[in-house]
């Protein structure tokens, strides 16, 4: 049975603590598709990135051509094929090409990473997880680091916050003082993974902030890499990758489950989100 320690630490890691999933790390030489998928595209045709409540019963998606957050219910937590539309809120007023998203582990707050101001904004949510409850804050230039930004993330605790870039072909790194406040962001370092990705979209962190998970939008893959410290993407050393080309020709955003045994692809050629099991 779950402790109430653990479910704290599940908690700022971002998981759900209600079902007591414990995070176990993909295996992505045994990955496979489910042959599960979610269309969105009656709500967007140039879906971005992909972002689930951690207790799997809802997704969301920031679109390009809606220039909005949209959010979609799963009637069977973590199950695709279960998900059906609710509604979506506009960020146009700051970001008319938004390409990253991500909510703080409470869902009281959420982030938007846009190209066109290269910048994030950051949103509150007076009610937890309901995007139309969102009102704007404030914002943050990543210009100086990358003009083409594409995939966010933060540290569960949010004091790191990390940021994908097509110009660059790097992760760049950023603390921040006051944990959440982006405002208080400073530039940290970057790793260059050109050496894998011309055009890195989105990434992933497991709980533990060891291993880093990119996908490659070129070459049609996810890519593993492990940090031999926590955290610190300057320790991060390539492992392998995992071809999604069959399912998809322009991947742009992944997601894992809670406990690390399925994996979502988002894509923006077929505009739909594809399950597979990595177990």
């Amino acid at each position: 049975m779950i402790t109430s320690a653990q479910k704290m630490l599940m908690a700022r890691a971002g998981v759900p603590t209600g079902g007591g999933d414990v995070w176990t790390d993909p295996d992505l030489a045994n990955a496979s598709y489910d042959s599960v998928s979610f269309s969105v595209a009656t709500e967007d045709t140039q879906p971005q990135e992909l972002f689930f409540k951690p207790d799997g019963t809802k997704v969301y998606v920031v679109g390009a051509s809606s220039d909005s957050v949209i959010e979609y219910d799963l009637s069977t937590a973590w199950d695709i094929s279960t998900a059906s539309y609710l509604q979506n809120f506009s960020v146009a007023s700051q970001e008319t090409a938004p390409r990253g998203l991500f909510f703080k582990p409470d869902g009281a707050k959420m982030y938007v990473l846009g190209d066109s101001g290269n910048d994030l904004n950051e949103y509150d949510l007076s009610t937890a997880w309901d995007v139309s409850s969102a009102s704007y804050l404030q914002n943050f230039s990543i210009g100086a680091e990358e003009t083409i930004p594409q995939g966010l993330s933060f540290k569960p605790d949010g004091t790191k916050m990390y940021v994908t870039g097509s110009s660059g072909q790097d992760i760049n790194e950023y603390d921040l003082s006051t944990a959440w406040d982006i405002s208080t962001a400073s530039f940290l370092q970057n790793f260059s993974v050109s050496a894998q990705s011309t055009l890195p979209q989105d990434l992933f962190f497991n709980p533990n902030g060891n291993k880093m998970y990119i996908i490659d939008r070129l070459n049609r893959n996810v890519l593993e890499y492990s940090l031999s410290s926590a955290w610190d993407i300057s320790s991060s050393s390539y492992v392998q990758a995992f071809d999604t080309g069959s399912q998809e020709q322009t991947p742009t955003s992944l997601y894992f489950k809670s406990d690390g045994s399925k994996m979502y692809v988002l894509g923006n050629q077929n505009d739909t989100i594809y399950q597979y099991s990595t177990d």
